[in-house]
């Protein structure tokens, strides 16, 4: 299955204006949200927009923990892209996290899977 390797994660404490921009750099629309080694969720740029921004939330008050979205929806590497887009359709989400024996191990977005059916196949 594609996806991105887990590089970059965001603190519960961050302010959204920390993560707006670290979303902006690393040039992704989600990162996961780590805590002392776990991961507590996940910030999505629908999170920032959806729950912060049109309830006129202060982007340098708010804190991600206040918007992620819990508990981190996870797909096994082993399970095909087509399983991976019924799990993102049935739950209404746009990134879901990989994991191999448990251990998270990435991330793919519904750009990727877009991607990815154009490419080698049909739905």
């Amino acid at each position: 299955m594609m996806m991105r390797p887990i590089t970059r994660t965001v603190h519960p404490d961050d302010t959204l204006l920390a993560v707006a921009r670290q979303l902006r750099d690393a040039r992704v629309g989600a990162m996961l949200v780590a805590d002392h080694g776990d991961y507590v969720g996940i910030v999505s740029e629908a999170d920032l927009v959806r729950k912060a921004m049109a309830s006129g939330a202060d982007a340098e008050q708010v804190m991600a923990r206040s918007v992620m979205s819990t508990p981190v929806m996870t797909i096994d590497i082993a399970q095909s892209a087509h399983e991976a887009s019924d799990v993102m359709a049935e739950r209404g989400i746009r990134h879901l996290v990989i994991t191999e024996e448990g251990r998270v191990v990435g991330m793919i977005s519904v750009r990727d899977l877009l991607r990815y059916f154009k490419n080698w196949g049909t739905l």
